[in-house]
C-alpha cells in the first residue's frame, strides 16, 4: 500500500513545537534567576562567557530571528547590544521576549517550514531548522548556565522541569 503526503502523521504540530520552546525558555529564565547577581555578569570559566553575554546572545537571536520569519524582513543580529547591567533588566526583556514569541506564533500559520530562509541575512536554511537552532542553541547554552551554577555551588533548576 503506498502512502500518500495526506495519510503521513506529523510528529510535531506548530503549537506543540511552540510549547517545547517555552518550556525551555522558562527553564533557561529559571537558571538566570538562581546566578547571583555579579556572578551573572562576571563569572566565567576556561574562557568561556559570563552568562550574562551568553543571555544577550539568545535575547538577540529568538524573537528578533523569528519576526524575521514572520515577516520576511532581514534582521540585524545585534548580541553586543547594551542591555544594562541588572539581572532584573535581563529578565524584564527575557519575560518581554517570551510574549512577543507567542504573539508572533499566531502569524505562523501561512508560514511554510520548509521554506528555504537566510536567516539574519547570514545563515540559509529552513523555516524549521532555524527554529530547531535557535532552541537547540538555548539549550547549549543554558548547559553552560549550569556548569557556572554548580560550580559557584549552587544547584541548577532540574532540567526536566519546563
Amino acid at each position: 500500500m503506498e502512502k500518500t503526503v495526506e495519510n503521513r502523521q506529523q510528529v510535531l504540530s506548530p503549537n506543540q513545537l511552540l510549547e517545547s520552546w517555552q518550556g525551555h525558555r522558562n527553564l533557561t529564565r529559571r537558571v538566570i534567576v538562581a546566578f547571583p547577581e555579579n556572578a551573572f555578569f562576571e563569572f566565567s570559566i576556561g574562557g568561556m562567557r559570563p552568562f550574562a553575554e551568553m543571555v544577550k546572545e539568545l535575547l538577540a537571536i529568538a524573537e528578533p530571528g523569528l519576526r524575521e520569519i514572520v515577516t520576511g524582513k532581514t534582521e540585524v543580529l545585534d548580541e553586543h547590544r547594551d542591555i544594562g547591567n541588572t539581572k532584573a533588566k535581563f529578565l524584564q526583556l527575557w519575560d518581554e521576549s517570551t510574549e512577543k514569541i507567542n504573539v508572533l506564533w499566531d502569524k505562523m500559520e501561512e508560514v511554510d517550514f520548509q521554506k528555504e530562509i537566510m536567516s539574519f541575512g547570514q545563515f540559509p536554511e529552513t523555516v524549521q531548522s532555524t527554529l530547531f537552532y535557535f532552541i537547540e542553541n538555548e539549550i547549549h547554552h543554558r548547559g553552560q548556565g549550569y556548569v557556572y551554577l554548580r560550580s559557584l555551588g549552587i544547584a541548577p533548576p532540574l532540567f526536566y522541569e519546563r
